[in-house]
């Protein structure tokens, strides 16, 4: 079981790399896509929901980023802290807990930051934040597994010897 809750902790830790890779994906088609005499607004977007018909190839990054966001790497978190209750890892829920608390901080900063700014600004950091934490998650398996199989002999076996 601590394989399954390393897993996904680095799961968790490279979905969060490709939020990354989708938002500067969907951004920079965005800029080709204004250079070229396409016009940003609202409407364009909400018809492009409505349509299923992107203004851009690189429109879809945007769907993805939401979709991944909103869904999968949620669905990672939980899985994660129920994973912890099994693992047997030391302190593998508290930091399992903290992974889905930056998650669902992270989502939180991301709906709002569409009312206002700063949170958006907030939404980048904190994920830098969940990034490590689901890695450091995932690394501190192998470490707190080599110490506890490195015991010295116990008191029973000093005796008997």
């Amino acid at each position: 079981m601590r394989t399954v809750y390393r897993v996904l902790a680095f799961l968790v830790a490279l979905e969060v790399a490709v939020q990354a890779m989708f938002i500067v994906y969907g951004d920079a088609g965005l800029g080709l896509w204004v250079e070229d005499g396409g016009v940003v607004a609202k409407a364009t977007f909400e018809n492009a929901f409505e349509s299923g018909q992107a203004p851009f190839a690189e429109f879809k990054a945007f769907v993805f980023h939401g979709m991944n966001g909103m869904m999968v790497i949620p669905a990672l978190a939980l899985l994660l802290v129920v994973a912890s209750f099994f693992a047997k890892v030391p302190r593998g829920v508290v930091f399992a807990l903290a992974v889905l608390g930056l998650v669902v901080l992270q989502v939180t900063l991301g709906l709002l930051g569409h009312s206002v700014a700063v949170l958006g600004a907030l939404h980048g950091i904190n994920a830098l934040a969940l990034f490590s934490t689901a890695a450091w998650t995932g690394i501190r398996v192998a470490r707190v597994t080599r110490r506890t199989e490195v015991v010295p002999e116990s008191a029973e076996q000093r005796v008997a010897v």
